[in-house]
């Protein structure tokens, strides 16, 4: 009896996916970096003591936003300081700015648009989703109502596509050894763009 229980317990073992290793923590952690712009985002810019300058305005498709005098600029891919340089740049082609020049310049997110990311698969709810603050491989499954009751639940993978290269890669994810914290290395942030599968 017991030569059989320790046959069954092998067997279940062997049966259990094991995940190829990967290292997580390489993985970004996109709150200590700033914002990167992307379509959809709406932005507020104020010129101060220059009010013709200031707008507020919605990042289009083609990746440009349209401000007054100066005409159309290129947004998607830029953080607010290096959309900010650029900006003092074509000002000082109408106006003399004080200081710096862009000390007097403000560019602020309003909405964060452009921060979407896909879930299939075995969940409750399918589809693309977005939120205003990065959010967990955890947080992202819970936002689809967590897993059907037929996900292979240690067989999930994150894609995700490498801005530079534009190589695409396949992080392997159980979702047992990340909920119940035996992996906490695991819970890595979702990034724009990121797809995440469950079998």
């Amino acid at each position: 009896m017991r030569s059989l229980l320790v046959a069954v317990l092998l067997v279940v073992t062997a049966c259990k996916p094991t995940l190829p290793p990967y290292a997580y923590a390489k993985e970004p952690d996109p709150r200590n970096k700033e914002l990167v712009l992307g379509v959809g985002d709406v932005i507020g810019i104020n010129v101060w003591d220059n009010a013709p300058f200031n707008t507020e305005a919605t990042i289009r498709p083609d990746g440009t936003i349209t401000m007054p005098l100066i005409g159309d600029l290129k947004a998607v891919g830029e953080t607010p300081s290096t959309l900010r340089a650029t900006i003092g740049t074509r000002i000082a082609n109408f106006v003399k700015l004080q200081g710096q020049g862009t000390d007097q310049i403000t560019v602020a997110v309003r909405q964060w648009r452009s921060y979407r990311f896909t879930i299939a698969g075995e969940v409750a709810r399918t589809g693309v989703f977005t939120s205003d603050t990065y959010v967990t491989v955890a947080e992202a499954i819970a936002m689809a109502g967590g897993l059907s009751r037929f996900a292979k639940r240690g067989e999930i993978r994150l894609l995700r596509t490498d801005t530079r290269t534009g190589k695409q890669r396949s992080i392997p994810l159980d979702y047992d050894m990340l909920a119940s914290g035996a992996r906490l290395d695991m819970n890595i942030f979702v990034l724009p763009g990121d797809s995440i599968y469950v079998p």
